[in-house]
């Protein structure tokens, strides 16, 4: 549940840069859209690094390498590295 609104908070971080963009276009930098867009992300993104945070210290998310060895092969591959 935890990692789900995670990852909707970065998808409509997305949204927000998209919707940026869109009023920057549209509006030539009359109003003052893009600059609430870009502050919403921007607060989004304090959130998701502030809720990262939380998870990793009260356990939710478990940090793991880019290959996690699980299984037979770690003890193979900790054989190797000796």
């Amino acid at each position: 549940m935890f990692k789900l609104v995670i990852v909707a908070i970065l998808v409509i971080i997305v949204a927000s840069l998209a919707l940026a963009m869109v009023f920057m276009i549209r509006d030539r930098g009359r109003s003052l859209r893009p600059v609430r867009a870009l502050t919403l992300r921007i607060g989004l993104s304090l959130l998701v690094f502030v809720l990262l945070f939380v998870g990793y210290f009260t356990g939710t998310i478990k940090p793991h390498g880019i290959y996690p060895l699980q299984g037979p092969e770690a003890g193979a591959a900790s054989d190797q590295n000796q």
